[in-house]
């Protein structure tokens, strides 16, 4: 099954001894399109210390550890380290190339970009996660892997001793500081007890509206009077499909009892183009001070292109909250809810 990676772990060299030659490296040459740089081949790369970074951009687990690939780019570049980021989509709009030379840009992806819109590169890998690091070494063979967020300082290790195999100069023993903020800022694990959870039907949880779905048909939704905590609810003219649910009456709303510092919701219009208002509360308030980046105090948000939308980011104390999003406008498409 592929999975979001949220818990750190890491797998040594050894296990791909049965693998053949250099074939996960090699599989980068199946790239749609590159960005950020002219095509990168193995031979080309044959001498520099590779970090082959999985991503997607509505991941909000990658987000989180972007900061440190962006870091480690930058302050090994000159010793021979190549970051490229390989991102393999998970939802079927971010295969549009358009909107991922969009969130490049966006969300400060400096580093080379191999656009694998149809998996080869991450089939190449046979990998299961986003974010996924593989550290490859100046021979071309992959000597660690990395799965999720955290164990940042082991990772670092990892690229110096490799960088020091390659005959590198001038490493160092300091490693990277950073001080995310916004979407990359970590998550707060001591307060966050919901986790990612999908609107589609196919892998949806808690989904709390009387009757459950109707799958594929329009259907008018209530929400029930009382939520428990990380139930959920759709009101007004939905029609529920296997990854997603679309907006097709005005003043739809989705209600979530949640209890963590962040809400984020990958969502957009329908139909690219076009854009959808909306409105967020928490408790049945306007969010205040706990707005996210991308609605104001009063929770007025627009939605104009379909990637992750932070619309709650709570001050101290955290305790169980009701979140409601509440779209002026049909044409709302809704995919995935996380929290951190």
């Amino acid at each position: 099954m592929i999975v979001k990676a949220t818990q750190s772990s890491s797998v040594h060299g050894s296990i791909f001894g049965w693998i053949a030659g250099q074939s996960e490296l090699a599989s980068i040459e199946r790239a749609n399109e590159w960005l950020n740089s002219p095509p990168l081949t193995p031979a080309a790369l044959r001498g520099k210390v590779i970090l082959v970074s999985f991503w997607t951009y509505t991941c909000i687990n990658w987000m989180r550890v972007q900061p440190y690939l962006r870091a480690w780019a930058e302050k090994y570049k000159g010793q021979g380290l190549v970051v490229i980021g390989v991102h393999s989509p998970e939802f079927r709009f971010e295969r549009n190339i358009d909107n991922v030379r969009r969130e490049v840009k966006a969300l400060g992806v400096d580093y080379p970009v191999a656009v694998d819109s149809e998996g080869a590169i991450w089939r190449g890998f046979n990998n299961n996660y986003w974010p996924a690091f593989y550290f490859i070494d100046a021979q071309g063979n992959v000597r660690d892997q990395h799965f999720g967020e955290g164990s940042y300082e082991q990772s670092e290790m990892i690229i110096k001793r490799l960088l020091a195999e390659a005959g590198a100069q001038g490493i160092g023993a300091d490693l990277v500081s950073v001080d995310a903020g916004g979407l990359e800022a970590a998550a707060d694990e001591v307060n966050l007890k919901s986790q990612e959870n999908y609107v589609g039907y196919k892998r949806a949880q808690g989904f709390a509206s009387p009757g459950g779905a109707v799958r594929n048909k329009l259907h008018l939704y209530e929400a029930p009077a009382q939520l428990h905590l990380n139930e959920w609810a759709l009101a007004s003219g939905w029609i529920v499909g296997s990854d997603s649910a679309s907006l097709k009456e005005p003043n739809g709303n989705i209600t979530y009892r949640f209890h963590a510092r962040d809400l984020n919701l990958v969502m957009g219009p329908a139909s690219p183009g076009t854009s959808v208002k909306f409105r967020v509360l928490i408790d049945g308030q306007p969010p205040g001070r706990s707005h996210g980046l991308d609605v104001d105090e009063q929770g007025n948000g627009t939605a104009s292109e379909q990637r992750l939308f932070q619309l709650i980011r709570q001050q101290a104390p955290i305790t169980d909250r009701q979140f409601e999003i509440i779209f002026l406008t049909p044409g709302a498409e809704v995919f995935c809810f996380t929290f951190g």
